[in-house]
């Protein structure tokens, strides 16, 4: 313990000295800073307000030899109720632009997708960003997963994945190269991409988009916050971190989760929603330890009544 709290110390130390001495933060609060409002405190913690600071501090965190950590929103993460052991970044580089005549729209990386940047680009006139209304998400989070939406009725319904709006994008490498980068170089898949594999880090986002009418996409923009709302708990009075599991082809983890009769299961403060049973709630206190508990309840339950084992799709941060 002493020697984890001297490696932090030295830390501290470095990031003053690269970030300035004002800017370090300590011990700051998590739970506040994630759509599950759960989570201990990070030892040391940086805003960054723009991407070039983001740059510095993410150079700084590798340099400094501690654990470092990128939060944006902080959707599809659980924090552990001890915290973060080592440094926290919070992502708040959120520059925006739309160019309605070139048909393109630029982000910073910790740009939120909604509503601010769907906001920005369908007051300009430009379509391909609304069908993401109300996915907590900001731009390099949208990368890192492919960001996708199923569209509802009357819609022709069919997934679509924010690749097929990037043009390119400007990355940190792992290497410390500050490049950018086209589509194919970040291998998407469904909930997938190289930055899963790799420690890149987004910098900023240009995105393709094409005319409409804005009366025409608010009306979508409607019938998919509609759909969704019918769907899934709402985020400002019962907290959550999206679904849980990975989709399972042609079954659907919510689908067994139901079949089990987990709806309404409760462990503590956490509960597997009665409106989504791939997705769990804090109802009011829960802990990281009520989720993961539940967590487990949930797997070993559709196991042995399925024979499937659920993967969680959500990322365990800091310590439990």
């Amino acid at each position: 313990m002493t020697r984890v709290r001297d490696r932090l110390a030295a830390a501290a130390d470095e990031l003053r000295r690269a970030l300035g001495p004002e800017r370090i933060e300590q011990a700051v609060p998590l739970a506040p800073l994630t759509t599950f409002r759960i989570g201990g405190p990070a030892d040391l913690f940086y805003a960054a307000g723009d991407a070039d600071e983001l740059e510095r501090a993410v150079r700084a965190g590798r340099a400094s030899g501690v654990p470092t950590f990128l939060l944006g929103v902080g959707a599809n993460i659980l924090v552990g109720d001890r915290g973060f052991r080592g440094f926290v970044i919070h992502n708040r580089a959120r520059a925006m632009r739309a160019d309605r005549e070139a048909g393109t729209a630029w982000a910073e990386s910790g740009a939120v997708v909604y509503p601010d940047l769907i906001e920005l680009a369908v007051s300009n006139g430009l379509s391909g960003l609304e069908h993401y209304v109300g996915i907590p998400s900001t731009v390099g989070g949208a990368l890192w997963q492919n960001l996708h939406f199923l569209s509802p009725p009357p819609e022709r319904a069919r997934t679509m994945f924010i690749e097929e709006v990037l043009v390119e994008a400007e990355i940190l490498s792992e290497e410390g190269e500050r490049k950018t980068v086209g589509v194919d170089y970040f291998e998407f898949g469904y909930d997938q991409s190289i930055l899963h594999h790799r420690d890149d880090v987004v910098l900023s986002a240009t995105f393709r988009l094409a005319p409409a009418e804005e009366a025409a996409m608010r009306s979508v923009m409607a019938a998919n916050l509609e759909w969704r709302a019918e769907r899934h708990p709402p985020l400002d009075v019962e907290p959550s971190a999206g679904s849980i599991f990975q989709k399972i082809e042609g079954i659907g983890a919510g689908r067994l989760i139901d079949e089990a009769g987990l709806k309404g299961y409760r462990v503590g403060g956490a509960v597997v929603s009665p409106r989504h049973a791939n997705i769990v709630v804090n109802d009011g206190g829960a802990t990281a330890a009520d989720v993961r508990a539940l967590i487990d309840h949930v797997q070993d339950v559709v196991e042995r009544r399925s024979g499937h084992r659920l993967v969680v799709e959500i990322a365990f941060v800091g310590e439990f």
